[in-house]
């Protein structure tokens, strides 16, 4: 039985990780800097224009949004890196990312977004190397997929996954524009949560 975007909704935002309500339903969190696309990303998913909201200004997303869809939750984390914000602010959201992630949580899977154009940054590598070792299960969506060319996607991929050390079976080239990868999100994530 496949999972039912369709029904999917805005849950809660929260700014500080003591408002985090308890984990009680599998949980899908989406991670990457802050101009990646992950709203647009999880529009496509859900199949909605505007249910995360969209910016034209990188980190817009400054509190943890939870939707819920079909019982499973999905959680889009602050973006990290490059926003224009204070220092006092990029520290916030840092400790929320950290909060998170030390809470004690279903951490069914960790969508780890990365741009494809560039090469692996530090912060993602980084991001990927505290999931790994912290046996936090993950995969890395590869956005923006319909700026480069088939060829392209395919190379830069494998540049990346060499680069970030990991197989390149983890990694998904996406694109809300076109809907590229979307289908193989919804297989990873029916796998994690265990929908057959």
């Amino acid at each position: 039985m496949a999972l039912n975007y369709q029904t999917a909704r805005y849950e809660a935002s929260f700014g500080t990780t003591q408002q985090l309500p308890k984990s009680t339903t599998p949980e899908i969190a989406f991670a990457g800097r802050s101009n990646v696309g992950k709203s647009s990303l999880l529009n496509k998913l859900f199949g909605r224009k505007a249910l995360a909201r969209v910016s034209s200004q990188p980190g817009k997303t400054a509190n943890i949004n939870f939707f819920l869809a079909d019982g499973i939750r999905f959680v889009d984390l602050p973006g990290y890196g490059f926003a224009k914000v204070n220092k006092g602010e990029r520290q916030r959201w840092a400790d929320l990312i950290d909060g998170y992630f030390s809470d004690d949580r279903s951490f069914n899977l960790v969508i780890a977004l990365v741009d494809i154009r560039h090469d692996a940054q530090k912060l993602d590598i980084q991001m990927l190397q505290f999931l790994t070792s912290n046996q936090i299960p993950f995969i890395v969506a590869l956005t923006k997929a319909d700026k480069l060319s088939k060829a392209k996607q395919n190379s830069q991929a494998n540049a990346l996954a060499k680069q970030f050390g990991i197989d390149r079976m983890a990694l998904v080239i996406t694109s809300s524009e076109t809907g590229q990868g979307i289908d193989e999100l919804k297989r990873f994530i029916a796998q994690a949560v265990e929908i057959d």
